[in-house]
């Protein structure tokens, strides 16, 4: 819904959805009430702090600067051709959200719609992931891109940036669910990235423009993630990871949680191994996920990784293997002094052959020629 088109009809969904106290389940319970938010705003004080209590109603129906201000700032920003608003009562809102607890009454996008009425699956993951677990992201998701799959994830550093690229890569698109408002791009790292989805997918929010990235919103826009796509592909995560909120969120709508195993050595992949114990189907390419969820008329067999280098591989990297490795294990296995071993393992994290991770550890790197 483009609020050009019905002012009234938005003005009365934004005074409702703008009043402090006034979160997804008190609009909901109004709603049911009343019906559409002007009935609500007709109904009177008395009425609605009947349902939502007299402080609620006093917020509601007291005139307030700052809503107004940034009810107008909103009406100016849904004006222009690329930003959008739609609401629960527009037939334009995405069903699978409806079909999830806590739908939100009033959604904020950027970009093209047309994406929410695509196949989704999203593609979540650590913050602070292995250079394994960036090549991972980046290449199921453009793999499933190519096979005109939307990618759904949530703009953060990592592993969702490195969804957003790879499916941005291939010839369908990406959905990023942030948790500011669409006037504020968080992290500032992901400016470039957020212009080019908003440019050729889509961005949402349901946080009102010029909300920061408070804490609390992004575990809180992971339902959203969820809801819109089919199913929930974790590449990386530690044990403790938001990612893992969204995996449950999925679960919990009964839709297909998927995850990549890694090493286990490394701390970045015990939450994905904490969901295969759990039930989650594990992948090894994205042809994997098409059969996992079923989708049939998906033919691709591209594989995750590419072909193995007809370069013939040194000591070093034979000795590296595919598992992230420290280099005391890695002088233990070529018998090299140490100063040569970090000579070596530099030259190749240089030449993009090798990458340094935390703790001391290195992982080879795929030829990707």
């Amino acid at each position: 819904m483009n609020p050009v088109d019905s002012d009234d009809s938005i003005t009365a969904w934004l005074q409702l959805t703008l009043t402090e106290g006034v979160g997804p389940a008190t609009a909901r319970r109004l709603l049911n009430q009343f019906g559409m938010p002007q009935q609500i705003l007709q109904a009177g004080f008395f009425a609605v702090s009947q349902i939502a209590g007299e402080k609620i109603a006093r917020m509601l129906f007291e005139p307030d600067n700052k809503r107004e201000a940034l009810i107008a700032q909103t009406l100016e920003w849904g004006s222009k051709p690329e930003n959008h608003l739609i609401t629960l009562a527009d037939s334009a809102y995405p069903p699978q959200l409806l079909n999830t607890p806590d739908p939100a009454p009033l959604l904020y996008l950027k970009g093209n719609p047309a994406f929410l009425e695509q196949t989704c699956i999203a593609i979540v993951g650590s913050r602070n992931p292995t250079a394994q677990g960036v090549l991972n992201a980046e290449q199921f998701a453009r793999t499933l891109s190519q096979a005109a799959i939307t990618v759904v994830s949530g703009l953060a550093l990592g592993i969702d940036a490195a969804a957003h690229r790879g499916a941005l890569q291939g010839s369908g698109s990406t959905i990023a669910v942030v948790g500011t408002g669409l006037d504020t791009v968080y992290p500032a790292k992901n400016r470039e990235l957020a212009h080019e989805i908003a440019t050729k997918g889509l961005l949402i929010s349901e946080f009102p423009l010029g909300t920061k990235p408070l804490s609390s919103n992004f575990p809180r826009r992971n339902r959203i993630i969820a809801g819109l796509a089919q199913g929930t592909l974790v590449v990386e995560a530690a044990v403790q990871s938001g990612s893992l909120i969204t995996a449950k969120l999925a679960a919990d709508l009964g839709k297909d949680v998927l995850a990549i195993p890694g090493s286990i050595h490394s701390p970045q992949s015990r939450g994905c191994h904490s969901l295969i114990k759990q039930g989650a189907k594990l992948v090894e390419s994205a042809q994997d996920v098409l059969e996992e969820l079923r989708l049939e008329h998906i033919t691709s067999n591209t594989p995750v990784q590419p072909p193995p280098s007809s370069k013939q591989k040194d000591l070093l990297l034979s000795a590296l293997g595919g598992d992230a490795i420290h280099s005391d294990t890695l002088a233990q296995r070529t018998g090299l002094c140490t100063e040569t071993l970090m000579t070596r393992l530099t030259e190749l994290e240089l030449s993009g052959q090798v990458a340094r991770l935390p703790g001391g550890l290195w992982q080879a790197l795929p030829d990707l020629t």
